[in-house]
């Protein structure tokens, strides 16, 4: 199970951290994904962190890149995204999601298999 958190409102420029706690074994030996969604539109990668703490892989989407980190705690059983420099378009239902076991890193929607029930994030101007 997958439980997203940190969403709230903000004004554009702004920062926030996203949260994704697992349990069991969920987070073991898998990549973890974040996935954004806005009204009427298709659910979009945002970024993709591997399990291998040698090749941890981080993945982002063309429209976070340099603005947004993608990190995890294995000790913890989470994975965060920090988010900064926020803009009205990232407004969204943020997603958290972990790929089958053993996968690496994907900005494959397809290969992740759990979800958690998502976080707004809204952006204002």
């Amino acid at each position: 199970q997958l439980v997203e958190s940190g969403g709230g409102v903000v004004l554009a420029g702004a920062s926030l951290r996203l949260s994704c706690a697992a349990s069991g074994g969920t987070l073991s030996s898998r990549a973890i994904g974040w996935f954004r969604q806005a009204p009427g539109k298709e659910r979009d990668f945002v970024a993709s962190i591997g399990w291998k703490s040698s090749d941890l892989d981080e993945k982002y989407a063309e429209s976070v890149k340099g603005r947004f980190i993608i990190s995890r705690d294995n000790g913890k059983k989470t994975v965060y995204l920090q988010m900064s420099s926020l803009k009205p378009e990232d407004t969204a239902l943020y997603y958290c999601a972990a790929t089958r076991f053993g996968r690496r890193s994907t900005d494959d929607l397809n290969d992740y298999v759990h979800w958690g029930q998502g976080t707004q994030v809204t952006v204002s101007s």
